[in-house]
């Protein structure tokens, strides 16, 4: 379809692409919840990487960029700081040392708890907007959203379709 097939005043693919509604509402959101956040010095995403690495204790640089759905080069980039402000620590693993796992400090975890209230107050203030009853249902929306599988019908339909 070329651009002058597309009627002038007829709504865009854009207009209803799915991936450009959650990119910029992400984007929002994450702009709201990073500034409220700079003043202890973390980013949303950094935040996260802190507390999942409280939550579940060291964890590889790969199992860590799958369980926050990032990918690997993106998680190197948020790493860095952490790991400059020694906020995090990249260590061999317990089971086996040839692998490096990245673990909480004692640093990572008290700025962690300072910026707890900052998120809680991002939380609150995004709800009395958003409300409650909507942002529950949104992040389970979203959640199932991470959970589906249609990235993997169209891999799979393109292996039926080579013959593998």
């Amino acid at each position: 379809m070329s651009l002058q097939s597309i009627p002038v005043g007829s709504a865009a693919p854009a207009d209803n692409c799915n991936c450009l509604a959650i990119r910029q509402a992400a984007r929002h959101v994450t702009q709201f919840y990073d500034q409220l956040l700079a003043p202890v010095g973390l980013r949303a995403t950094q935040l996260a990487i802190l507390g999942y690495l409280r939550r579940r204790g060291p964890m590889t640089i790969n199992g860590l960029a799958t369980a926050l759905v990032m990918d690997r080069t993106t998680l190197g980039r948020n790493i860095l700081p952490l790991e400059r402000d020694r906020l995090i620590e990249i260590a061999p693993g317990n089971a086996d040392r040839r692998r490096r796992e990245l673990r909480l400090s004692e640093a990572g975890l008290a700025r962690y708890h300072a910026a707890i209230e900052r998120w809680s107050t991002a939380q609150a203030r995004f709800e009395t907007v958003f409300g409650s009853e909507r942002a529950a249902a949104l992040r389970e929306l979203l959640r199932g959203v991470v959970a589906s599988d249609f990235g993997q019908s169209e891999a799979a339909g393109a292996a039926r379709e080579e013959g593998g």
